[in-house]
């Protein structure tokens, strides 16, 4: 897991509903149980402001980073293609782009890349659909300089263009393989991550979460969330979606104490929890 995944990762499935924001300190510690150095994060960081991505902000513990609006925008569109909460009823129309020939061939790859990112399939150089209409695409044309004529389009046998325009075979032996890789994950963590062979119960239910997000979040680049009349009835990617769902939810509230303790003193968020768990069960008392 490269540092820069990681931190879109952190502030998206974490920090974004604490308030954005958090010292460099504990993004440090949060990330050591992904085998992540300080150097590592510290250098992603780094990088992420001058893309960005992140911003500086003052914090009373200190110098501390937050996503920018432009971060926000991007981390609530992934969240909720990552937790499908996004509404997945069609209308039957296709968002149909037409775009202006470009000069410049890097150009063309980042647009290429940024409406791949988005859901949109490229049926020629200069043609690309989607079932949905992104907000972002005028933002991200506007970014490359490139014009667009913007369509609503309907087609006889949407079944068929969808297979055409997706590789529907390959994503679902992508989906099956998230799900050996889950499973073997969940079943026996230490031998998949050497980091947390000494952690705590918090730090690992964090760390094997983590994880999980990180490999499903991949799917934002080759699956666009297509509807249910698209796909097929046997669609491999419902599956893998109602395991991911299910453990996820099932690791949070242990993810979320070593998240929070890491937030109150990174320094000292083993013996936190140690306590907190001290207090919960009586033994203290």
């Amino acid at each position: 897991m490269h540092a820069r995944s990681a931190l879109f990762d952190l502030y998206g499935d974490h920090l974004r509903a604490r308030g954005d924001r958090a010292p460099v300190a504990s993004v440090v510690r949060l990330l050591a149980p992904l085998g992540i150095a300080a150097p590592a994060v510290r250098t992603a960081i780094s990088r992420m402001v001058r893309q960005g991505w992140l911003e500086p902000v003052r914090l009373a513990s200190g110098r501390g980073y937050a996503p920018t609006e432009r971060a926000r925008h991007r981390l609530d569109d992934a969240g909720a293609r990552i937790y499908r909460t996004r509404d997945s009823t069609w209308d039957g129309a296709w968002d149909l782009l037409v775009l202006d020939p470009s000069a410049q061939r890097s150009a063309r790859e980042r647009v290429r890349s940024g409406l791949s990112f988005l859901g949109y399939a490229r049926l020629s150089d200069s043609t690309w659909i989607s079932p949905f209409a992104s907000p972002e695409v005028e933002a991200l044309l506007a970014t490359e300089q490139a014009g667009v004529t913007r369509l609503r389009a309907h087609d006889d046998r949407p079944s068929e263009l969808a297979r055409r325009a997706w590789d529907l075979e390959t994503l679902a032996a992508s989906y099956a393989r998230w799900r050996c890789m889950a499973e073997s994950l969940l079943a026996d963590p230490d031998s998949q991550l050497s980091s947390i062979e000494q952690a705590s119960e918090e730090e690992r239910a964090f760390a094997v979460r983590s994880v999980l997000v990180h490999e499903w979040r991949k799917f934002l680049f080759t699956d666009p969330g297509l509807p249910p009349e698209l796909l097929p009835a046997d669609w491999v990617g419902h599956q893998a979606a109602a395991l991911f769902a299910r453990e996820a939810a099932r690791l949070l509230p242990a993810a979320s104490l070593f998240v929070d303790a890491c937030l109150a003193d990174p320094e000292n968020a083993t013996d936190a929890l140690t306590g907190h768990r001290s207090d919960q069960s009586g033994a203290s008392l």
